[in-house]
C-alpha cells in the first residue's frame, strides 16, 4: 500500500506566464470607454499598469501646462538643449566695468591738467601750488565746522532715543495678526490636502484607471476625459515623439502603447456605427489634403471573427478622397479585438516611431 505522502497528488505549479491575468478589484473591459491599449511582458501586468499610469499622467501634465519639448513638423526640437548662459557676475560685465573706470580716470586727469594754469586779472598767471595751498586751508576750516555740526546732531538723536520709551502694543497686535494669518493658511492647506486625498480615494473621480482585459500580456488604462483635456491620441503622440528625441528610459515592463478612442462589440454593424466620429474628425469629406491610410488588425482570445471582413468594414467607412496605402500611410487605424470587445484608434507615423514600441524608441542600440 502507498503511504500517505505518496498517495496525495502534488499541487501543480505553473510559471508566471501561465497564471490567469485576472486580478481582484479590477473592473472588466467593456464597450464605450476611451484609454490606452498597452502590451507588456507576460506575468507583469500589475507592474506595467502602475508604470503606465505614471508615464501617461506625466505626459498629460506636460501637455496641459506646456512644459514638454516642442517639436517641429520635421521632428526637430525647437528649443536647443545647449544654450550659452550668462550670469550677472560674468567676465564680460567685469571687463565693461573696468573700461568705464579707466575712462573716468582719463577724464579726471584731463580736468586736473586744465586747472594747473589759472588766469587772474586777464594777463597774470598764478602757480598751481599757491592756489592749492590757499584752497586746502579753506577746505580744512569748512570740514572742521561740518564735523562739529554732525557731532551735535548725533548727541541730540541719542537724547531723543533715551527719552522715548519703546512701544509694545503695536508689536503685540502685529504678532497676533500674523499668527491668525498663519493659522488660516495652515488650515486651508490641510483642507486642500484632505480634498485631494478624498479625490484619489474615490475611484469615480480618477482620471486614469486600469481595467481588466482578461488576457495575459495586455493592460488597458481607461481615461475619463473632461472639458479641455487632450485626447488619448495627443498624449501618446507626444510621448512617442519625446521618447524618440530624448532616448530617455521611462519604463521597465511597457512594450507598446496605442491610443483607443472607440470601444464597441466586434460586429460589422457596431464597428461601422462607432467609427463615424473618428472618420469625421480625422478623415473629413471636404478637404484639400487627402490622406493615405492603412488598417492595423489584431485579435486576442477571439478566433471566431473573419479578419478581412473587419478590415473591409473599416476601410469602406473612410470617404473617397482618402486612399489606402499599405507601404507609406500617413494615418493608421488601429483595430484590436480582445475577447468580445473591439478597440479602435488612430495613430500617425506608425512605422517611423518603431510601431509605437516605447522600449525600442528608448533603446540606445
Amino acid at each position: 500500500m502507498a503511504t500517505g505522502d505518496q498517495g496525495k497528488k502534488r499541487k501543480q505549479r505553473y510559471l508566471p506566464q501561465n497564471r490567469p491575468a485576472k486580478k481582484k478589484g479590477a473592473y472588466p473591459l467593456k464597450p464605450g470607454v476611451q484609454g490606452f491599449f498597452i502590451s507588456c511582458d507576460g506575468g507583469r501586468e500589475y507592474q506595467a499598469s502602475q508604470e503606465a499610469i505614471n508615464v501617461i499622467d506625466s505626459f498629460f501634465e506636460e501637455l496641459m501646462h506646456g512644459t514638454g519639448l516642442k517639436m517641429n513638423s520635421s521632428g526637430v526640437l525647437e528649443n536647443p538643449i545647449n544654450k550659452k548662459v550668462t550670469f550677472s557676475y560674468s567676465e564680460d560685465e567685469d571687463e565693461e566695468e573696468d573700461d568705464e573706470a579707466n575712462n573716468d580716470k582719463e577724464e579726471e586727469n584731463k580736468e586736473v591738467g586744465d586747472k594747473e594754469e589759472v588766469s587772474v586779472g586777464g594777463d597774470k598767471q598764478v602757480d598751481a601750488k599757491e592756489l592749492a595751498s590757499e584752497g586746502s586751508s579753506e577746505v580744512k576750516q569748512v570740514a572742521e565746522t561740518e564735523t562739529e555740526k554732525d557731532e551735535e546732531k548725533e548727541e541730540e538723536k541719542q537724547k531723543d532715543v533715551i527719552e522715548e520709551p519703546p512701544k509694545k502694543k503695536p508689536c503685540v497686535e502685529e504678532a497676533t495678526a500674523s499668527a491668525k494669518v498663519n493659522g488660516n493658511a495652515e488650515k486651508s492647506i490641510d483642507k486642500l490636502i484632505d480634498a485631494e486625498l478624498k479625490e484619489l480615494g474615490d475611484k469615480s473621480k480618477r482620471r486614469f484607471m486600469k481595467l481588466d482585459p482578461g488576457c495575459n500580456g495586455i493592460v488597458f488604462i481607461q481615461m475619463k476625459r473632461r472639458e479641455g483635456d487632450p485626447s488619448p491620441k495627443d498624449i501618446v503622440q507626444h510621448a512617442m515623439t519625446s521618447a524618440a528625441a530624448t532616448k530617455k528610459h521611462m519604463s521597465r515592463f511597457i512594450l507598446r502603447i496605442l491610443p483607443i478612442e472607440v470601444a464597441c462589440y466586434p460586429s460589422e454593424e457596431e464597428i461601422s456605427r462607432a467609427i463615424k466620429p473618428l472618420v469625421e474628425q480625422y478623415f473629413p469629406v471636404e478637404t484639400d489634403n487627402p490622406r493615405k491610410f492603412a488598417v492595423l488588425y489584431g485579435a486576442r482570445a477571439n478566433t471566431g471573427l473573419d479578419r478581412m471582413k473587419i478590415i473591409n468594414t473599416v476601410a469602406k467607412s473612410i470617404p473617397a478622397p482618402h486612399k489606402v496605402d499599405l507601404n507609406n500611410p500617413e494615418m493608421s487605424i488601429v483595430v484590436e479585438i480582445v475577447k468580445t470587445v473591439c478597440l479602435i484608434g488612430v495613430v500617425e507615423k506608425y512605422k517611423e516611431l518603431a510601431k509605437y514600441n516605447l522600449r525600442q524608441l528608448t533603446s540606445t542600440k
